[in-house]
């Protein structure tokens, strides 16, 4: 049993008239939104084994925020085939892994990770900026990771959803 966990990005700036996409940092909201959701991946006994991220700044920004209130000590791997890409992309990062880590987080963008949410469970999901998503996969290893429509969406959170005792 593999458990991939699927977060958008943060919420980002758009104050820098010109500025292109792939730059854009978190905005005020994204730098707050960021870490509590580093608190719920720790509280709710989710914190991956690895991280696989755009390289966009604004999910650099999202993944370095959350790593210190997450406890996460693992490796997190830049990646530039995921701004916004497709299923297919993330699917053939995954099934690159082998059998190991068996908990991996993606943080990356929209539509794609909707359709990547929809193509594993069935089932459409929206993910709001700093949405996470815990799907688990019914596969030993990663090199079995496919769109076979048999995840199962275990958790589903939203920042504006917690409680204020779940920040830091």
């Amino acid at each position: 049993m593999k458990t991939l966990l699927i977060m958008r990005h943060a919420k980002s700036s758009w104050d820098l008239a010109g500025q292109a996409d792939h730059e854009r940092p978190l905005n005020p909201r994204g730098q707050r939104a960021a870490p509590r959701m580093g608190t719920l991946l720790r509280d709710e006994q989710l914190v991956p084994d690895q991280i696989i991220s755009s390289t966009a700044c604004r999910a650099r920004q999202t993944v370095e925020a959350l790593v210190p209130s997450s406890g996460f000590c693992g490796t997190t791997q830049w990646e530039d085939a995921l701004y916004l890409a497709p299923p297919d992309v993330y699917r053939t990062l995954l099934q690159q892994l082998g059998t190991n880590p068996p908990r991996v987080l993606v943080v990356g963008h929209n539509p794609g990770l909707e359709d990547l949410i929809l193509q594993l469970t069935g089932r459409h999901h929206t993910m709001p900026t700093a949405a996470l998503a815990q799907v688990t996969l019914p596969i030993d290893s990663w090199e079995e990771f496919d769109f076979l429509q048999n995840g199962e969406l275990a958790g589903h959170w939203q920042p504006r959803n917690l409680s204020p005792e779940s920040s830091p």
